[in-house]
């Protein structure tokens, strides 16, 4: 099993959040910018719902927006962790069905958001492979390269769940 790995073959991402579909964005914590150094990202007032998996101080958003904090690792998930995670992608959908702007983010922007991304847009009509598609062509190829995370997002969160329940 592969989860985020800090070796330097998984690079930070050249931007602090990404599109992916009209109002849902995927982003982290750190990115290079254009000259190739890294950098915080700072989430301030540019979306109506912000969501993080990983929370360091600092990194915003303002007071007013809204914001969810539901930090997990960027590893195995028991049953209440992908129950977080569905409950995140349910508000994230429910937000952009009002056409509010969201971002979803964790340390890079990869793993732990492109989850909750992915389920957001498997509970829109999307098939697990066509988000995963998707994310990894708008934010990076390096986007769900946590394998465990896309077996997840195969089996579907809500049986993956279920199964971790069992395995407790």
């Amino acid at each position: 099993m592969r989860t985020r790995r800090k070796q330097p073959d998984v690079p930070a991402p050249a931007s602090p959040w990404s599109e992916i579909v009209p109002g849902l964005w995927m982003g982290g914590h750190q990115f290079r910018n254009g000259t190739g150094d890294l950098e915080f990202a700072v989430v301030r007032d540019e979306f109506d719902l912000v969501q993080t998996l990983l929370r360091l101080p600092g990194h915003g958003p303002d007071p007013g927006v809204e914001h969810h904090v539901w930090p997990i690792p960027d590893g195995p998930l028991d049953g209440t962790q992908l129950a977080g995670v569905i409950r995140l992608a349910r508000a994230a959908g429910e937000a952009l069905d009002e056409g509010r702007k969201v971002l979803v983010r964790c340390y890079h922007g990869y793993n732990r958001s492109g989850l909750v991304v992915a389920h957001t847009l498997v509970r829109r009509g999307h098939s697990a492979e066509q988000a995963i598609r998707l994310i990894r062509s708008r934010r990076s190829p390096w986007a769900l390269h946590n394998d465990l995370f896309v077996d997840y997002l195969r089996a579907g969160l809500p049986t993956a769940r279920l199964l971790e329940e069992l395995a407790e």
